[in-house]
């Protein structure tokens, strides 16, 4: 007997029933870091028309964002009820990245000001040494006002794309490298500021895209309909993935 799915009270069932969908598919349609690519691009994303002028950023050992906005509760005389006023949200990142040869994070950040001509070393404070310099350092530099954007796509095992966000208008307020005797490796972490993220097209060069699972998967890739086979003996229909 195949397993089922609790939707409601009336079709509850503990030992027969999965919650709200069948789990046993989890391995291959779930999200892991090695299935994330974070991508570094234009400050808007409407300035970004095509894939083109996104740089992956490799070497990144973390990378997280949050959003949060303050909620102030009220009430009015008369009545023992709350409501809430609300402000615009507020959004932080952090990344940290292996110190290797190369660009360094900072340099990989500004990868798209580099690329459109902006030459570093006319900076009043140059954040590179003279010549073609990888070593990117100094936050006084000007080459920091330019705010930048970070894309970040994720996908999963049977590389259907799951979703994809953008961080628009990023700007840097922290840099930080620390060494200690025995450590095995050294790491660049930075944290900045974003003006808003909101979820984009997950894959502009597919003719569909974008999220939940169950969009198109990259052509000649196994999908998640060929892994249910495989599991369950039977395709991918009524089962949700």
């Amino acid at each position: 007997m195949s397993l089922g799915t609790t939707t409601a009270i009336g079709n509850w069932n503990v030992q027969e029933n999965c919650v709200e969908r069948l789990t046993d598919n989890i391995p291959y349609t779930s999200a892991n870091p090695d299935d994330a690519l974070v991508m570094v691009g234009p400050p808007r994303y409407s300035q970004s028309q095509n894939d083109s002028n996104l740089y992956p950023v490799g070497l990144l050992q973390q990378f997280t964002f949050s959003q949060s906005r303050q909620v102030a509760p009220m009430q009015t005389i008369g009545s023992g009820r709350a409501y809430f006023t609300t402000g615009k949200s507020m959004v932080q990142f952090n990344i940290g990245r292996l110190f290797a040869k190369g660009p360094n994070l900072l340099k990989a950040l500004y990868k798209n000001a580099e690329t459109a001509g902006v030459d570093l070393a006319k900076f009043g404070e140059r954040p590179v040494s003279e010549g073609t310099s990888d070593f990117a350092i100094n936050l006084d530099s000007e080459l920091f006002l330019i705010p930048f954007g970070l894309q970040v796509m994720f996908r999963d095992k049977a590389n259907n794309s799951l979703g994809a966000v953008y961080l628009e208008n990023c700007m840097i307020n922290s840099y930080n490298m620390g060494l200690a005797a025995g450590q095995n490796v050294m790491m660049e972490n930075v944290a900045g500021l974003a003006d808003r993220l909101f979820s984009v097209r997950a894959n502009r060069t597919e003719t569909q895209g974008g999220f939940p699972t169950g969009a198109s998967q990259v052509q000649g890739s196994l999908s998640s309909t060929d892994l249910t086979q495989a599991v369950f003996g039977v395709p991918n229909d009524g089962i949700q993935s």
